[in-house]
């Protein structure tokens, strides 16, 4: 499998959450201080304090997506390791983050890292953790958000780059874009997700789920240089073989 990664965006995210998290905490410990040291510049106190916490936010969730390791394109490369050559995987260098193409078709990859007991009920994903669910989404990471307007809005924006440059024949031969929405995090557990409207997997998942999802497609060779022409990709990159 050919693996493209767009290193300068991710060091330079990975340098955005660091220089967050350092100014949130000097932020947040002046904030602190001024509370004992002033009490009587309320307002400004409020500020540092407000301003701190929306910085730390920042920091979690570019720490998270391009720093803390296991990195999450470097966990979707070892998931999908040994697909075949045909295959390319593109990491934050196409209209959606993680991006598969191969003779199988063309799969948009939404991963989530967020723990705890996750569940899909009356068109809501929901995440379970009790009292320790509140600590990890102020201190350590985000919530589950809504991964449906994520996936839909990289599906689009895939979708639109492919019509735009691809021959009619060869847009409809890949289509319908896959969509997988994928949980890195060990220690999550998935429930009631099989009524999700995109396939709902753990890591370990992933590769068995492209595997079934590709059936009753099959591009040709042609097609694929194609379409990675269409998305930018003229095979001049660095390759990485996985």
């Amino acid at each position: 499998m050919r693996v493209v990664t767009n290193e300068k965006f991710i060091a330079r995210n990975a340098r955005i959450g660091r220089y967050a998290s350092v100014a949130s905490i000097v932020i947040l410990g002046a904030g602190v201080y001024l509370t004992f040291a002033r009490p009587d510049l309320v307002t400004l106190t409020f500020a540092l304090l407000i301003v701190g916490f929306v910085l730390s936010q920042v920091g979690i969730y570019f720490g998270n997506r391009w720093a803390k390791p296991p990195r999450l394109d470097v966990q979707i490369t070892k998931a999908l390791k040994g697909l075949g050559r045909d295959y390319t995987l593109y990491h934050y260098s196409t209209p959606a983050s993680h991006l598969l193409v191969g003779p199988g078709g063309v799969f948009v990859i939404v991963p989530r890292f967020q723990r705890g007991r996750i569940t899909y009920r009356k068109g809501k994903w929901r995440q379970h953790g009790g009292l320790m669910l509140w600590y990890w989404r102020i201190f350590a990471q985000e919530g589950i958000g809504r991964p449906d307007l994520e996936i839909r809005a990289e599906v689009e924006a895939v979708d639109e780059a492919l019509r735009k440059h691809l021959p009619d024949e060869d847009y409809d031969a890949l289509h319908p874009i896959k969509p997988i929405l994928v949980f890195t995090n060990p220690t999550a557990t998935l429930e009631n997700v099989d009524e999700a409207p995109v396939p709902t997997v753990k890591i370990e998942d992933l590769k068995a789920t492209v595997k079934r999802l590709a059936k009753g497609t099959r591009l040709t060779g042609e097609q694929l240089k194609r379409i990675r022409a269409a998305l930018g990709d003229e095979g001049k990159r660095p390759k990485d073989e996985a």
